[in-house]
């Protein structure tokens, strides 16, 4: 009978059952929202799950504990008191203790940008080069949340975040799970649970979050400007751009090379037409694989002493700021773009700026369609949507030059 959940749950004591209680809750209700929902149900099952598993009740030192978050946080269990210890965790811990190495090792995020890269058409943004700054405005949610996170602290002292909470914070703005998980991995490990949860929840919610903010920052007349069809654009174009963009990121941004890098690699084993074998495996094996072990592992780390709490509330909401406020920015520059261009452009494709692909452009396309039936916006959205992938990267990058080190 000792040996059982029950007993565990049991002798944990008032407060900790009911917070054991809640994140079983909590696990469920994200599990509803997956499987019923359909929100993201590719991440958000297997995170959803990786917390149920962790938060079921166990006897202390049980063989079944499958996830020991004190590995990666506790100076005990760490060599010199900062660096994880590799050994001691493969010695020690459960299957989700090895599994989680590939997400402290910053492993998986950078895998699951080749997979990315092999199902990505650059196309539209070779096509029509000015959208990688509707992109790069799309992250002005980033930069914006990660002052507010600093403000939020100074007014309100029982949610603090640090210089490095806030970059990780802020960085959901971006709309790319893998990326927010790379930096906060980095940065701000213990936010790492909620951070998570609330990056794949916004991109899920995109279709409900973006539509008002369009119909708020455009005009109707703007919404129904119909855009000249794109230029074709040839296989050695596709081939080089890969190519390109790597050496200079790699040049401007060392940081934001792992992530870049890996994305142009995939896209350049796709567009070369030489590598098939291998674009298929990114894309599908690979892909499944490791979204698998990220989403389980990171759910696993979102335990009731990390997770309930009045930072995660904090971040829930500046995790919705940093959204809104990048599907604004992209909106601003498409506005401006429109008019100086005399309405040539539609700004309803700045919104696809955000990374999350290829649902922001399905979103401008909707909403444009909504205006004007014969108005087609998805592959002109789709330039700034995947420059946005390339912008949240260097992003990534920016804050993990100026803050890793700190």
């Amino acid at each position: 009978m000792q040996n059982t959940g029950f007993y565990a749950l049991i002798s944990s004591g008032g407060i900790d059952a009911i917070k054991t209680i809640i994140m079983l809750a909590i696990a469920c209700v994200l599990l509803y929202l997956a499987i019923v929902k359909k929100f993201e149900p590719l991440l958000l099952l297997p995170i959803a799950f990786g917390m149920l598993l962790s938060n079921l009740p166990m006897i202390k030192d049980s063989s079944a504990i499958m996830m020991h978050t004190e590995f990666f946080t506790d100076p005990e269990y760490m060599t010199d008191g900062k660096y994880i210890n590799v050994g001691y965790i493969c010695q020690h811990g459960g299957l989700l203790d090895l599994l989680y190495l590939g997400v402290k090792l910053g492993i998986y995020p950078p895998l699951i940008f080749v997979g990315i890269g092999c199902m990505t058409d650059f196309g539209p943004l070779i096509a029509n080069p000015k959208s990688i700054l509707l992109g790069a405005a799309a992250q002005f949610g980033v930069f914006f949340t990660f002052i507010g996170a600093l403000v939020l602290s100074a007014l309100v002292p029982s949610i603090y975040f640090g210089i490095k909470e806030a970059a990780s914070i802020g960085i959901i703005g971006g709309a790319d799970g893998p990326t927010a998980i790379y930096v906060t991995k980095t940065l701000a490990p213990s936010l790492l649970p909620a951070i998570a949860v609330a990056a794949y929840s916004y991109m899920a919610l995109i279709p409900v979050i973006q539509p008002p903010i369009m119909k708020l920052m455009t005009r109707k007349k703007d919404r129904m400007i119909v855009m000249e069809q794109l230029r074709p654009v040839s296989k050695t174009e596709k081939i080089i751009f890969p190519i390109v963009v790597t050496i200079v990121v790699g040049l401007i941004i060392p940081d934001a090379v792992a992530l870049v890098g890996c994305l142009m690699l995939g896209n350049l084993l796709k567009e070369s037409g030489v590598a098939d074998r291998l674009a298929n495996m990114a894309q599908n094996e690979l892909m499944n694989i490791v979204t698998l072990f990220l989403g389980v592992t990171v759910g696993a780390t979102a335990t009731a002493s990390s997770f309930l709490s009045a930072q995660t509330i904090g971040i829930v909401v500046l995790g919705l700021v940093a959204f809104c406020f990048s599907t604004a920015g992209g909106l601003f520059l498409g506005n401006i773009m429109c008019w100086l261009t005399k309405g040539k452009v539609n700004p309803l494709i700045g919104s696809a700026g955000v990374s999350a692909v290829p649902m922001a452009a399905r979103v401008s396309q909707t909403v444009g369609q909504k205006e004007n039936p014969s108005n087609f916006l998805l592959m002109h959205a789709m330039g700034p949507n995947v420059a946005g992938v390339i912008g949240s990267a260097v992003a990534a990058g920016v804050f993990l030059a100026m803050f890793s080190n700190i």
